[in-house]
């Protein structure tokens, strides 16, 4: 069976997860990139097309000239509905289109919740720097942004027009989202579907960066969420029709009312993936493929419910070459498992880009009890240097 992959650039999530599962599975891969070989560099083992990933056209005719696929399947935000839409023409299982869009479109995710009378969000699309009459603080984003990327509070009409300008001017003609602030502590729920079965993993209390940024800056595991908060999320997942496959989804609880943040149709990144995976004790990434080739998930997982985890981002705080850091590591404390890698190499040089982008490693810390599994990571995060010279 052949598994057509879309991918931009090469990511932890399809060489440490996606293409082993694959390979377990027995599935003849190809990957389609426009980046063919930043790709066979990292696994010059499988077979790389290049293609204009981004047009669904482009993938369908690359297809059509190679094998007959059995599976069309991305874990890229931005390339959900090209994917979609390609599965949808050879007549694979895969997500609706309209779903990825409504994902993917922050603008379109807020009309569309707000139409279907679940949830109401005040937001506007600007495409040049204006002063707007907004409920203030508002957040700034790009409509279709991914990873915290120039995602900004505003405080104020002159604060709008500066900020929407230092975004126009390094990203010229793309369209930004004002929205009010939505209050309250983030969360993350992660699911998995096939279409009729929708299993709920648990999720994430996210800890961000102090305002106006949004950098997300450690993580730690939560079970199981308060049975009314997973209803509430479930129910606006459902009116934007998103079930298939897995599901990133972020959002806010205040006064026990959980909002949507964005709506991420694709495994969560940044490493999370490959702890839930070891947290939960399941094949996780060999079932996402399952249901892209129309196998049904089980009716029962078989998830570990006892773990407790923690993922930590150790951030550069100015621009620079990074001149020390610890090199990968993996062991266990106290019966906590830590596993470290580095995310920048010693003797590069970055500017300060307020996103995940300034990620100097990721800690992944599992165990069964959290205050150990506080109480070590943090050990290990202070016994460790990185220096950073102008």
């Amino acid at each position: 069976m052949r598994l057509y992959l879309l991918a931009l650039n090469p990511t932890d999530s399809v060489t440490e997860g996606f293409l082993p599962a694959a390979a377990r599975l027995g599935l003849d891969v190809t990957v389609l990139t426009d980046q063919p070989e930043a790709h066979r560099r990292t696994y010059p083992e499988t077979e790389i097309l290049e293609c204009d990933v981004r047009d669904f056209r482009a993938v369908i005719t690359r297809i059509s000239t190679h094998h007959r696929p059995d599976a069309v399947f991305t874990n890229s935000d931005h390339l959900q509905t090209p994917a979609a839409l390609a599965a949808a023409y050879f007549g694979l299982p895969g997500k609706d289109w309209r779903a990825t869009l409504r994902a993917k479109d922050k603008a379109q995710m807020r009309r569309h919740l707000a139409a279907a009378g679940v949830d109401t969000v005040w937001s506007a699309e600007i495409a040049e720097p204006v002063a707007l009459d907004a409920p203030y603080p508002c957040v700034l984003k790009p409509r279709e942004g991914v990873a915290s990327e120039d995602v900004v509070l505003v405080e104020g009409p002159e604060d709008l027009v500066t900020r929407s300008k230092e975004i126009l001017d390094r990203r010229p003609g793309t369209v930004l989202v004002v929205e009010e602030y939505l209050p309250g502590e983030l969360y993350t729920l992660e699911t998995l579907g096939d279409g009729q079965v929708r299993h709920v993993l648990g999720g994430f209390h996210t800890e961000l960066s102090p305002p106006p940024y949004f950098i997300e800056e450690r993580l730690v595991f939560v079970p199981a969420h308060p049975e009314p908060v997973v209803a509430q999320v479930l129910a606006q997942l459902d009116a934007l029709g998103v079930g298939f496959g897995a599901c990133h989804t972020e959002f806010v609880v205040h006064e026990g009312r959980a909002r949507l943040i964005e709506v991420n149709y694709r495994a969560i990144g940044d490493q999370c993936d490959l702890l839930l995976a070891r947290l939960l004790d399941v094949p996780f990434f060999e079932h996402v493929l399952r249901t892209h080739l129309g196998e049904p998930l089980p009716a029962d997982l078989g998830v570990r419910r006892d773990g407790a985890a923690r993922l930590e981002y150790p951030c550069a705080d100015r621009a620079g070459t990074l001149t020390e850091a610890p090199s990968a590591t993996e062991l266990t404390v106290e019966g906590v498992h830590l596993a470290y890698r580095p995310l920048r190499e010693t003797g590069e040089r970055h500017d300060l880009y307020r996103t995940n982008r300034d990620y100097l490693g990721v800690l992944r810390a599992t165990g069964t009890d959290q205050p150990a599994v506080d109480r070590v990571t943090a050990d290990f995060l202070a016994a460790q240097r990185w220096e950073i010279r102008p």
